[in-house]
């Protein structure tokens, strides 16, 4: 399964066509936040799958798609835990938290529109499993002084793969 995560586009969809057209064998396609409502028309208009939790800029979400706070999905028995994380007030500790507690298998945060990637091995006692963590930065206004960006998620039999990766053709 291939996944595709964006950030804080922010009402611009530029790079969102880009990547979502460069990308249109992917399973999914998720916005963690801040241009959700644009991101879900684009992909629903296009005929994509696709996902979205509500930013701190998401004023307005209309009535046939309101957005969450944050959601669990679980996409063929792996649970992913999507939030904008200024909730959590955008710190990747108390996000990693929160996945743990809900059992998931991987973390994905915005807010912040800086890259951070992360793996949290499974502990001794096996209470806790391992915990991939991802945020994609900003595609469309990063504040770490690199590229806009987003990510790759790949689940295989092989296991997990997460990837941050520059916008194409900036």
């Amino acid at each position: 399964m291939k996944i595709i995560v964006v950030s804080d586009s922010h009402g611009r969809e530029e790079n969102l066509k880009r990547v979502i057209k460069m990308h249109r064998n992917a399973d999914v396609f998720l916005h963690l936040g801040d241009g959700a409502p644009g991101f879900l028309s684009l992909c629903r208009t296009m005929g994509f799958a696709a996902f979205a939790v509500r930013g701190n800029c998401d004023f307005f979400s209309s009535h046939d798609s309101p957005l969450e706070n944050q959601l669990l999905l679980n996409l063929d028995g792996i649970k992913i835990f999507m939030t904008h994380s200024h909730y959590y007030g955008g710190n990747h500790s108390s996000v990693e938290y929160a996945a743990f507690e809900r059992g998931a298998d991987i973390a994905l945060f915005g807010h912040t529109h800086e890259r951070y990637s992360s793996y949290i091995a499974p502990d001794d006692e096996g209470k806790r499993g391992a915990l991939y963590v991802m945020n994609p930065g900003s595609i469309e206004r990063p504040r770490d002084f690199l590229p806009p960006s987003y990510g790759i998620i790949d689940i295989t039999k092989s296991g997990i793969m997460t990837n941050i990766v520059d916008v194409p053709g900036l």
